[in-house]
């Protein structure tokens, strides 16, 4: 099955081997020549049930098994995600949500209530705030701007939206008892940004990527926010890091 998709502005021709890949990107449907192809085959879906297994193992529980459909959907991403570099473009594992037009991005490490937090920005601002996108946005760098992008690959719970907004702040997130929140430098950053970008396969596309990484941390603040998940969390996330 074959369709065409706008995602992170370039217009992506999918031939898939099933059609649940394309209903997971209805949203993103586009008319239009295409930048580039991604075809998956039985292969790609055998590689994904592999590395799911694998990851399994290193966290030391069950190992799970997904169904070919599943698995292609991871597939197409990873191929897309492998292709993008070549366009300043690269992908992130966090929850992105947007107030009044400006991005905001949350990582940590899994379980830490990244989508739990922008919960909280959502019920203390209302309509004013938008999920971007709640697991694994695309971001764009340029030389002046760094710019966030809903994609269909949004979450569990499907939280996102087709848009771009400029980011405005990137924040690692750790559970605290208090909530506290400060600015940190690239260096402290470094590491947590490097592990939840993805990092291709190819290695000038690799080299690329950390080039993007750096790029962003150059231009975009950086905030370290200890929280509980009382809406005072986000109080004080979004004062802080919207400069007030």
């Amino acid at each position: 099955m074959v369709n065409t998709y706008k995602i992170a502005d370039k217009i992506i021709r999918i031939d898939s081997l099933f059609e649940e890949v394309h209903n997971y990107c209805k949203d993103y449907l586009f008319d239009g020549q295409p930048d580039f192809e991604v075809v998956t085959t039985k292969d790609d879906i055998t590689y994904e049930q592999k590395k799911s297994a694998d990851n399994d193992i290193a966290e030391k529980r069950p190992v799970r098994h997904w169904s070919d459909s599943y698995l292609e959907e991871l597939a197409v991403y990873r191929k897309i995600a492998e292709k993008m570099p070549e366009y300043d473009t690269f992908l992130f594992h966090g929850s992105v949500i947007a107030v009044d037009g400006a991005g905001y991005l949350f990582t940590a490490k899994s379980g830490t209530g990244k989508s739990t937090h922008t919960k909280l920005w959502r019920e203390l601002l209302g309509s004013r705030a938008v999920m971007v996108n709640d697991d694994k946005p695309l971001i764009h760098v340029d030389e002046h701007s760094v710019t966030v992008f809903g994609t269909p690959y949004n979450g569990k719970h499907r939280l996102g939206n087709p848009i771009a907004v400029p980011l405005n702040a990137v924040c690692i997130l750790e559970r605290a008892q208090e909530n506290h929140i400060r600015i940190i430098t690239k260096e402290e950053a470094y590491p947590m940004l490097l592990q939840q970008s993805y990092r291709p396969h190819h290695s000038a596309a690799l080299v690329k990527t950390l080039t993007l990484i750096d790029k962003t941390a150059e231009q975009i603040p950086l905030y370290k926010l200890g929280c509980n998940m009382d809406i005072s969390a986000a109080e004080i996330a979004y004062h802080t890091m919207k400069g007030q």
